[in-house]
């Protein structure tokens, strides 16, 4: 019985051991916490977790630890267990968490159920309302998300992303700020030269420690008359990362105005000759915007390939530059799948939006090639990849003719698709405004539905049947 009994007292003083150590190691971590030290305090709140796996606070302390280090996805998980059992700030990071995977309707879900609550608790809720239609937005982005190739990307450190870019003589020049200014001091802008040589374009950082958009001319022999941009294209945060168009004229830029659902956004704005003024500058959508930071689009109008750089989806100090096909046409992707469209507004892989069985291997060398003023490309009427080394810009350029047919009807196929989209968008408009006449209107409607279903595919198996018997005669 003594045995026992000391056995007994032993664990019991042992046990109260850990309880003071797990205390103490609370009561610290704890304090890591509100000094924002997420890194430091994260593996005292992975180990209590992991004690008492249903413990809403420790849930919500570890989910926002790993959220603030980088882990989002880790996050989730841990949130989602914080949000159940009423932990008061997971909702917040929840939908953070879903606004960076781009399930933008659960991140709204998730902060108007906290904006709800702080509603409840008579606490001002005016940040997260402003959040809340930033994530709309973002919602209506996707739900919009341009047809656009991107047919390579190249992961490079953030100072180095201009070396990913080539452009032709004829659309001017890319220089980093130090570079062209000939300084040391901080500053992570750009300029832009034009193909002239006597105009720049670029970010600098002013008085009020914000960047703006400026532009200086050659005057003889020197750079002056320098200029910032009028209020309408700056805003009253960072404007940076300015390019123009060879019209001179029509400027794309990146910026964190108000209405941004990242950090920069990118925008264009154009010159208005009569009214001698930019005019509101438009923001572009997905792929090009995105949850994190996009910036410096760049458009060679001669190779018609751009590039864009984005830090989505990557580690501290590193970017990825996106070469892609300029979208003239603006074309949507034409899904009912909403996960089709967030993958691709996402960019989770560029292989998504590859034409079928296309190649890209020689556009890809092209973007790489120095053009000097006077070589041009041929006039574009689309992109077709015949197979590695030959790309079809014409329906002149085809050899057979089965194959030009085929790609006749492509075209034709694709265009009836558009109008069938429309005029589905505009069945579903009327249904979602008009009540009284919804029972007649969803027949019509199923049967758009059905008749657009048929044609998708189409326009796919149809471009396949003449890359096949193109390849089939110049093999002859």
């Amino acid at each position: 019985m003594k045995t026992i009994s000391a056995k007994i007292v032993c664990v019991m003083a042992f046990a109260a051991t850990c309880i003071n150590i797990g205390a103490q190691s609370l009561d610290q971590a704890k304090r890591l916490y509100n000094e924002g030290k997420y890194a430091e305090c994260m593996p005292a709140f992975e180990k209590l977790v992991k004690q008492s796996p249903n413990n809403s606070s420790y849930n919500q302390w570890y989910g926002i630890c790993c959220y603030e280090t980088g882990n989002v996805n880790e996050a989730e998980k841990y949130l989602k267990v914080a949000a159940s059992r009423n932990a008061p700030d997971a909702l917040k990071y929840l939908s953070e968490v879903y606004f960076k995977q781009y399930r933008f309707e659960e991140a709204a879900t998730n902060l108007e159920d906290y904006i709800e609550a702080m509603t409840k608790k008579k606490q001002d809720t005016q940040v997260f309302e402003k959040r809340l239609e930033q994530i709309k937005n973002a919602a209506r982005m996707v739900d919009k998300v341009e047809n656009v190739q991107i047919i390579d990307s190249i992961i490079t450190d953030k100072n180095k992303f201009l070396t990913a870019y080539t452009l032709s003589e004829e659309c001017g020049t890319l220089y980093t700020y130090n570079d062209f200014f000939e300084t040391t001091l901080a500053n992570g802008s750009t300029v832009y030269m034009n193909q002239k040589g006597n105009k720049v374009y670029y970010g600098q950082e002013t008085e009020d420690k914000q960047y703006c958009l400026y532009t200086q001319s050659r005057l003889l022999d020197k750079w002056g008359d320098k200029k910032e941009l009028s209020e309408t294209v700056n805003s009253s945060v960072d404007d940076n990362f300015p390019f123009v168009l060879p019209d001179g004229a029509t400027i794309y830029f990146a910026s964190k105005r108000e209405g941004t659902i990242g950090g920069y956004d990118l925008y264009v704005t154009r010159y208005n000759i009569n009214s001698n003024s930019y005019l509101a500058p438009e923001q572009l959508g997905m792929p090009f915007n995105s949850p994190y930071n996009d910036y410096m689009v760049v458009y060679d109008e001669v190779k018609n390939l751009g590039w864009f750089v984005s830090d989505r989806f990557q580690p501290e100090g590193k970017v990825c530059v996106y070469l892609f096909i300029p979208n003239t046409k603006n074309e949507r992707i034409i899904s009912d799948n909403p996960e089709l469209k967030r993958k691709r507004a996402a960019v989770f892989s560029i292989h998504d939006s590859w034409a079928q069985d296309a190649n890209y291997a020689n556009l890809i060398e092209l973007a790489h090639k120095e053009i000097t003023i006077g070589k041009k490309q041929p006039k574009r009427d689309f992109v077709f990849v015949v197979n590695d080394k030959v790309s079809y810009y014409k329906l002149a350029d085809f050899k057979s003719t089965d194959a030009r047919n085929s790609y006749e009807k492509v075209i034709a196929l694709r265009k009836q698709i558009k109008e069938q989209q429309a005029k589905l968008d505009k069945l579903r408009d009327t249904y979602s405004s008009v009540s009284s006449k919804r029972n007649e209107l969803k027949p019509t409607i199923l049967q758009a539905e059905k008749e657009l279903d048929e044609l998708l595919p189409q326009p796919d198996a149809m471009e396949k049947q003449a890359r096949n018997a193109e390849n089939l005669l110049l093999k002859k």
